[in-house]
């Protein structure tokens, strides 16, 4: 498929590595290892942290654990349209009230990919079956959950992001993909009960990692990016 050839080669610099870094939404079932994926963890663990308080916490599932975790999930996903009660994550990940600007590239993303699927705006099954592809990792062979004591601030939430980004800018390097999942968190009391969760941590989100589909279009999206001069304030450079 048109520019999907290359998908899975291993990023040859960083550079490589993070601008070939996109969210696939279609894996292959080839397995990874638990060497490779503690590979992984510990070269992102190498991300800073204030005081070096190191706020990530990772439970790593595949297998019959993870075919459990996703079907749980994926019952209660599929309850919420015979009208029982909405699953809500514990944190706002999105604001209360969005801007014009940043609605419109959610928005624009949202029906990218349902163009490049064949969803037409009112399809709401289409769409329903689409997102429900989230709780089974995309058939990735490997899923992440990601968790951070309860008491910490924002600023450890903020190195948390650069945890997640080690990771996937490290799995590139090995040419493999991920994508970062923040709809699991919605469904925090049962990722809590089946993988035995304190209640001390906050689910942060989950993370699908294996080799990409090469041949599936979803895997064809690519994202727009506002140009330097957007968002970069340039002060007595000359």
């Amino acid at each position: 498929m048109t520019g999907l050839k290359n998908l899975n080669a291993p990023a040859a610099t960083v550079e490589d590595a993070i601008t070939s870094r996109r969210s696939i939404r279609c894996f292959l079932p080839d397995p990874v290892g638990r060497e490779t994926v503690e590979h992984l963890l510990a070269v992102a663990s190498r991300a800073p942290s204030g005081t070096n308080i190191q706020p990530w916490k990772v439970y790593v599932v595949a297998g019959e654990a993870k075919a459990a975790l996703s079907a749980t999930i994926l019952e209660a996903y599929d309850s919420v349209r015979d009208g029982d009660e909405k699953f809500e994550r514990e944190y706002n990940y999105y604001p209360l009230e969005f801007t014009e600007i940043h609605l419109a590239r959610r928005r624009k993303i949202g029906w990218d990919l349902y163009g490049l699927l064949g969803i037409a705006k009112g399809e709401k099954d289409k769409m329903h079956t689409q997102h429900r592809r989230n709780f089974m990792f995309f058939d990735a062979p490997v899923g992440l959950v990601f968790t951070i004591d309860r008491a910490l601030q924002i600023g450890s939430w903020l190195d948390y992001g650069m945890f997640l980004q080690n990771i996937m800018v490290a799995a590139r390097g090995l040419g493999l993909h991920t994508c970062p999942q923040a709809a699991f968190a919605n469904y925090h009391v049962l990722i809590r009960e089946q993988l035995g969760i304190p209640e001390d941590e906050v689910v942060i989100c989950g993370m699908s990692l294996g080799t990409a589909d090469a041949e599936a279009i979803e895997n064809t999206l690519v994202t727009e990016r506002e140009p330097v001069e957007g968002f970069a304030t340039f002060i007595d450079f000359r």
